[in-house]
């Protein structure tokens, strides 16, 4: 016999069940509803269940008031991550059984730890994540592996699932998605993804990974497609388009993309789905509409700026603040060659015998690996002196700060000045790339090799990225990040009380301090006890022995 819990909407089942064979097939068979009863007569239903052979040596030892106290496993973390991926339909999204809960289990393993699967499978070691997923079977890192490629397999249902929560029928609503790509370098080089590109990560030499993102205008992940390395922006954007039109339905939809992103042959795939654009235009594509005659350089200003052009609406600006950063930027560079300049300087004049030349072709390559071409070294015999191109440098000035938003959507349906938001908006996916890159999240670096693997690892990232979206609202009012809250969290840990050697529970004591407001602001009250899972968690791979370890 054992307690099957059954959540349907927003009621929960307390089933008293039990299994048996029937023709050999395993079935189950209710045998009490305990829905409505104590939390203490459930835990006595579910302390029996699993004591069953234990009851009579208890029941002979009742009298005995031999406890002991110990301290427990991490709850704060788990139990709290665990209700809010109910809320944001994550749970319900994956479905049932196993997988499912080993998803669950990856995503929270993200947000407390980030690295390995091997390392996700150690915390439970430390946290009470088992109870908190209500995991019913042992695993290893092996396991976590196989779940990445489960996890991949049905990403699109997930994902149409989660569409579904956050807009129920009501498709109109989202008129409006984001995208935008970024690329992952590896460490490695068996990735069946991996390939060389334009690697935004600045590691030279490294194969790497592209990962498309899509958000609604709130930023919020709506889904995630990873592409090889040496995938163009513009190529992964039908798929984009497809998945709004074929998965999620969707009728009137503005894609914005970053400038580069939307070319003719996506704007002409928008324009086949009934969609509209708003994207930004390139350097050579603002001089190009100077050329011809549609704009002019006094037109950009700190405030908008609207011109219409074969039906298509230009907004222009120029950014006081980024054209002042730009010319800093320009004289930080400069500063810097000039002081290997005196550096070379004085070195011929301490070494006679030292070549000029040598010296030259070392500024060179600085100048040249800073991208300042309006400075050039003019050297007589072993004089050096940095000359600057002032008529090169004005021209590459000249739009400093200076951009132009395109968009086929008409006057009547959005205003230049709510275009022009929805461009800033991609800040969100830039703030999502960032957050799974480089600091909370960790996507990178990437340690499985495998296509669906490298798929999953990065749909596990989305959606950790979600929870983590939904943190930080909570835990805005609060001083500190959300990784300093769910360290915080961590800190909360259950105390076991033992009764002689038979019964022991899990007792969670009453939050203070930090933790308290934490839970407040998420609006979650953490059970009060919970029976600990004995189950067979572990790594195949153990670390190896430290010999002068105490």
């Amino acid at each position: 016999m054992y307690i099957e819990y059954i959540k349907s909407g927003d009621k929960t089942q307390v089933l008293l069940r039990e299994s048996f064979r029937e023709e050999g097939k395993v079935k189950k068979r209710t045998i009490a509803n305990l829905t409505g009863r104590s939390e203490e007569e459930i835990l006595a239903f579910q302390f029996a269940c699993q004591n069953v052979k234990k009851i009579p040596e208890i029941m002979a030892n009742r009298e005995s008031d031999n406890t002991s106290i110990a301290q427990g496993k991490s709850v704060g973390a788990a139990f709290a991550l665990a209700e809010v991926a109910k809320r944001l339909g994550i749970t319900d999204a994956l479905g049932k059984g196993n997988d499912a809960i080993l998803a669950l289990w990856q995503i929270f393993a993200r947000l407390i730890a980030q690295g390995s699967r091997l390392s996700a499978v150690r915390l439970h070691d430390v946290h009470a994540l088992a109870e908190a997923v209500n995991l019913e079977q042992g695993f290893s890192e092996d396991h976590l592996y196989q779940n990445l490629a489960w996890l991949a397999e049905n990403q699109d249902k997930i994902e149409d699932r989660l569409f579904k929560f956050r807009y129920g029928s009501d498709r109109a609503a989202v008129n409006l998605l984001l995208y935008d790509v970024t690329s992952s370098y590896l460490e490695g080089e068996f990735n069946e993804f991996g390939a060389y590109g334009y690697n935004r990560d600045g590691k030279k030499g490294k194969l790497q990974i592209v990962v498309g993102l899509v958000c609604d205008r709130d930023g919020w992940p709506i889904t995630i497609q990873v592409f090889e390395g040496n995938t163009s922006d513009t190529t992964t954007f039908g798929d984009q388009v497809r998945k709004a039109v074929e998965r999620f339905g969707c009728k009137r939809i503005t894609f914005v993309g970053d400038r580069g992103m939307i070319k003719a042959s996506q704007k002409a795939n928008l324009a086949e789905a009934d969609f509209n654009y708003i994207t930004a235009l390139t350097k050579k594509q603002i001089e190009t509409l100077e050329k011809d005659g549609a704009i002019q350089l006094g037109m950009f200003d700190n405030n908008l700026c609207e011109v219409t052009k074969d039906g298509i609406r230009y907004i222009l600006r120029c950014n006081p603040v980024r054209k002042e950063e730009i010319a800093d930027s320009r004289l930080s560079k400069r500063n810097s060659i000039e002081i290997l300049l005196k550096k070379k300087v004085a070195y011929l004049a301490e070494h006679p015998l030292a070549k000029a030349d040598t010296a030259v072709k070392d500024i060179n390559a600085k100048i040249e690996k800073l991208k300042c071409k309006w400075l050039t070294i003019q050297a007589d015999e072993r004089i050096l002196k940095l000359v600057q191109d002032e008529e090169m440098l004005s021209e590459l000035s000249r739009l400093d700060g200076c951009y132009v938003i395109t968009s086929d959507l008409p006057a009547d349906v959005e205003t230049a000045e709510n275009i022009h938001q929805c461009y800033k908006d991609l800040a969100f996916v830039e703030s999502a790339f960032r957050e799974s890159k480089t600091t909370h999240l960790e996507l990178r670096p990437i340690n499985v090799r495998k296509r669906l693997s490298t798929k999953g690892h990065a749909f596990v990232v989305m959606l950790a990225y979600l929870m983590r979206m939904e943190l930080k609202r909570a835990w805005r009012p609060i001083d500190g990040t959300v990784e300093e809250g769910i360290k915080a969290l961590s800190t909360l840990s259950c105390v076991v009380e033992t009764k002689e050697k038979y019964f022991s529970v899990n007792k969670i004591p009453e939050p203070t301090g930090l933790c308290k407001k934490l839970l407040d602001a998420l609006e979650i009250k953490l059970p009060k006890t919970y029976f600990q899972k004995n189950l067979t968690v572990a790594t195949r791979k153990k670390t190896k022995k430290d010999t002068n370890a105490i």
